[in-house]
């Protein structure tokens, strides 16, 4: 497996150990909400959770942020835009916006690991203006055009 150089930057408001992987071939990493208080996300809700942390992501380089699937499952917790997507350019906080398609009002509480992160190579488009594009069998059909949608 390729491994590639991440710098991280704990900032002041972090607390505990940097994020790890959880198994040898896991492809994310955790990271923890970094809160002074509980924060309650009620259903149809969403919040933003700082995380503590900054990167400098390599030239080339993305990284994703995604839910993490026990918390969606039990609880209908995810990501409002998953996924979310830090430049390499950006040096800010990494901040996760959390919504709560559950239920029940959902808590989180300092420490809790709260989405996922991955290192992903970006490609960019060059962009070729034409006046035709090629045939296919499906054409410009959209949504559900191909079966059951």
């Amino acid at each position: 497996m390729q491994k590639v150089g991440l710098k991280v930057k704990k900032l002041s408001h972090y607390k505990g150990d940097l994020p790890a992987y959880q198994s040898e071939l896991a492809s994310g990493f955790d990271v923890r909400a970094q809160l002074k208080e509980t924060v309650i996300i009620k259903p149809g809700h969403r919040a933003l959770i700082e995380t503590g942390l900054s990167f400098e992501i390599p030239a080339g380089y993305e990284i994703q942020a995604r839910p993490r699937s026990g918390l969606a499952i039990k609880h209908g917790i995810s990501l409002v835009n998953t996924p979310g997507t830090i430049d390499a350019d950006y040096r800010g906080e990494v901040k996760i916006i959390l919504i709560n398609h559950g239920q029940e009002p959902f808590e989180i509480k300092d420490q809790e690991r709260i989405a996922q992160l991955v290192l992903a190579p970006v490609v960019q488009a060059q962009f070729i203006v034409v006046d035709d594009l090629s045939e296919t069998q499906r054409g410009a059909g959209g949504f559900g055009s191909t079966g059951r949608g």
